[in-house]
């Protein structure tokens, strides 16, 4: 909703006199007279004064948007361009492209070598990860050897020491790193 005078048929073209009958004719408002203006008031004087500025940008907008001479000035400078600068834009050129086939390639094998050797790292793993699984059930294997031999050991039984003596001495002994094999 707008405030409109009778007869005005847009908010660009309304006036703050004509919004607010108490304030002087335009062109002679202070800053005191804004002061007592209610928020949509200020809301409408706002947007009527953006709308006349869009008006105004417009037109000069459409004033500068003449016929010149500066597009063919400009084909004549880049005519006027000199042989020997053609020629260093394209050695330039033809060396940036080099160097940036350079860096792809150089980029390329990189990633390649970052490839591989992540491919060998995998398998490294997997093969320690194998040889852990064995050895693992390679000690399975001793205990469960080690526990079958106890009842019948002759050496345990002619020293008279009983399992758990043995076992505290071997705990003792690696404590000690005297382990003999």
């Amino acid at each position: 909703m707008m405030l409109q005078h009778p007869g005005q048929v847009s908010a660009s073209e309304v006036s703050a006199s004509a919004i607010v009958p108490c304030l002087s004719p335009p062109g002679s408002l202070v800053f005191e007279d804004f002061a007592n203006l209610t928020p949509f008031v200020k809301e409408e004087l706002r947007f009527a004064i953006q709308n006349k500025h869009l008006c105004h940008r417009m037109s000069s907008a459409l004033e500068s948007v003449t016929v010149s001479t500066k597009p063919l000035e400009m084909a004549i400078t880049k005519a006027q361009v000199t042989p020997e600068e053609d020629e260093r834009k394209k050695r330039r050129r033809e060396r940036n492209k080099i160097a940036a086939a350079k860096c792809r390639n150089k980029k390329k094998e990189k990633t390649e070598c970052l490839q591989k050797e992540s491919e060998k790292l995998e398998s490294v793993n997997a093969e320690l990860k194998a040889q852990i699984e064995e050895l693992k059930n390679e000690k399975q294997h001793l205990i469960y050897m080690l526990n079958l031999h106890r009842p019948t050991c002759i050496v345990r039984a002619q020293n008279g020491r009983t399992p758990e003596d043995e076992r505290n001495l071997f705990i003792q002994q690696i404590k000690e790193g005297t382990l003999q094999s």
